[in-house]
């Protein structure tokens, strides 16, 4: 078993709370778990990016070489596409829908969703909404998990119990908060992938 995961997005998303309940999963599972993040200017909204590496056997850097990547999980769509170059042949894209403009010269709305559209093996959510309908708008990250858990080769479970004890400390309402999101993204899933 190997997994090479890419997860992007803009600062204050959650990209590395993602990455690390990820990881979490895999070290849960026995795997031998790497990962490389690149924090960017996250504090202004700029890019975020975390490089996730699992097997169960040797994983020798936490880089992934272009055109490797088994999945690109971004939280904004556009991530998505500057990161296209890594993702593998049979790879697979799970994104959010939801544009953060944090450039003045973003491109049109439409025209980053039709650009991921034509790719094979993209699943497209409104995270933004199904977070919003868990509780909170700032879970789109685990919203986005749930999605991709369904090419994750991890237990639903573990992955379910690694969210729920990440936020443990933040007290129950926050737990049950995260799992109402998470479940969101598996259900969210179940749609056909284009």
């Amino acid at each position: 078993m190997k997994l090479d995961l890419v997860l992007c997005g803009v600062g204050g998303q959650g990209v590395l709370t993602a990455a690390a309940i990820v990881a979490e999963a895999g070290r849960r599972e026995g795997l031998v778990v790497k990962q490389g993040e690149v924090h960017g200017m996250s504090q202004r909204g700029g890019a975020v990016s975390a490089n996730l590496r699992m097997a169960d056997g040797p994983v020798g850097s936490d880089l992934i070489a272009r055109g490797s990547a088994d999945m690109i999980l971004s939280l904004e769509p556009l991530e998505a596409l500057r990161w296209l170059g890594y993702l593998s042949m049979d790879g697979v894209i799970v994104t959010s829908s939801n544009p953060v403009r944090n450039i003045p010269d973003y491109p049109e709305e439409s025209a980053v969703l039709d650009a991921i559209g034509r790719l094979p093996r993209t699943l497209v959510v409104d995270a933004d909404l199904l977070a919003r309908e868990a509780g909170s708008g700032h879970a789109n990250n685990v919203v986005l998990l749930g999605a991709a858990s369904r090419w994750l080769p991890l237990p639903l479970e573990t992955l379910q119990g690694c969210v729920e004890d990440f936020f443990a400390s933040r007290g129950p309402k926050l737990v049950e908060l995260n799992r109402r999101a998470f479940e969101a993204g598996v259900s969210a899933a179940s749609a056909p992938v284009g």
